[in-house]
C-alpha cells in the first residue's frame, strides 16, 4: 500500500475505533440498516451464488450491518476495508467472514472473482471523482459477466447534501455535522454514464434514505440517552414512513443516497470471434 492510501487507512483505522453497536448514532445505525436491508431483500438474486463481495465492513462494526442478509445469498461472502483494524473487527464479530484489508480502488482479487458485489456508501469518500470512477472500474474488473453490483453513493440532488459538500469538512467536523470524511459524488445522470463506462448497464435507479439526516440523527442522539426503548421504537418507525418518497417523482431532491442496481455487461467479442471466424459481421438466415 502506497503512502497516501496508508495514511487514509491509518485515518479510517481511528474513525472506526470511535464506533460500536452501543456507540453514538446508534438509532440512526439501526435505521440506515433497516432501509438497506429492505433494498437488498429485494434486489439480491433468489437463488443462492456461488461469492459476494462487500466493499466496506464499517456497517458491521457501527450496528448490526448487512453480512447476516448477504450470507443467506451467498455461499461465501468476503470483506474488505481499507481499515485493517476495522477489517479485523469486522471478522471477530463474523466469524464465517472472509475480511481482507484491501483499498477498493486496489482489490487483491482476480478478474471475475464475484457473483455479486454490495458497495453501499463506500466510493463517495475519496477526493476526486477519477478516484470514484477508477474503484468502478476496479469492482467491475472483479465482478464476472453477468454479476449483478448493488451501489449507493451521497446524492448531490438532495440540497442538504449538495450544502454539506460545499462546505469546509473541517467546520462541518468541529460542529458535529459531520463525524468522518466524506468526499466527490455526482448526480444520477452522469452515475449513470460512468457505470456504463465501467462495463456496467444499470436495470434499476433510485434513492433512500429519506428523512432529514442532520434532524433525524440530533434527535436520535438525545433519545438515546433519555427515552425508554418503547419511544426508540416509534421513532425508528416514524423514520421508516419517510421512504414512502422512494417512490415519488422528487426522490432524487428527497434521497440521501443514489441506489442502484447493475450488471456486469458481457466482454465485447474480437472482431476475428463473429460468426465464420473471418471477421466478417453474422448474416441472418
Amino acid at each position: 500500500m502506497s503512502g497516501p492510501m496508508m495514511h487514509e487507512a491509518k485515518y479510517w483505522d481511528d474513525i472506526g475505533a470511535t464506533w460500536s453497536p452501543a456507540g453514538p448514532h446508534a438509532l440512526w445505525r439501526a435505521h440506515s440498516d433497516a432501509v438497506n436491508t429492505a433494498l437488498l431483500s429485494r434486489w439480491l438474486p433468489g437463488t443462492r451464488v456461488p461469492r459476494a463481495l462487500k466493499t466496506d465492513l464499517f456497517d458491521e462494526i457501527a450496528g448490526e450491518g448487512l453480512l447476516e442478509l448477504v450470507t443467506a445469498h451467498a455461499a461465501e461472502v468476503v470483506g474488505c476495508d481499507i481499515a485493517s483494524d476495522v477489517a479485523h473487527r469486522a471478522r471477530d464479530r463474523y466469524p464465517a467472514l472472509r475480511a481482507v484489508p484491501a483499498d477498493v480502488r486496489h482489490l487483491p482479487f482476480a478478474a471475475g472473482a464475484f457473483d455479486v458485489v454490495v458497495s453501499l456508501s463506500t466510493l463517495d469518500h475519496f477526493a476526486s471523482l477519477g478516484e470514484l470512477e477508477v474503484a468502478l472500474r476496479e469492482v467491475a474488473r472483479v465482478t464476472r459477466p453477468g454479476g449483478q453490483l448493488f451501489l449507493t453513493l451521497d446524492n448531490p440532488g438532495n440540497p442538504a447534501v449538495a450544502l454539506r459538500n460545499a462546505l469546509p469538512f473541517q467546520l462541518l467536523r468541529r460542529g458535529g455535522l459531520v463525524p468522518y470524511y466524506v468526499g466527490a459524488t455526482c448526480g444520477h445522470a452522469r452515475l449513470r454514464s460512468i457505470l456504463e463506462s465501467a462495463g456496467f448497464q444499470v436495470q434499476e435507479m433510485g434513492a433512500v434514505l429519506h428523512c432529514p439526516r442532520v434532524l433525524a440523527v440530533a434527535i436520535g442522539r438525545l433519545l438515546e440517552r433519555w427515552a425508554p426503548t418503547r419511544v426508540r421504537g416509534s421513532y425508528l418507525r416514524l423514520l421508516a414512513r419517510y421512504e414512502r418518497l422512494a417512490a415519488w417523482r422528487t426522490r432524487f431532491r428527497t434521497g440521501h443516497f443514489i441506489a442502484v442496481r447493475a450488471v456486469r455487461a458481457p466482454a465485447a467479442a474480437p472482431a476475428g470471434h463473429l460468426a465464420g471466424g473471418d471477421g466478417r459481421a453474422a448474416q441472418p438466415a
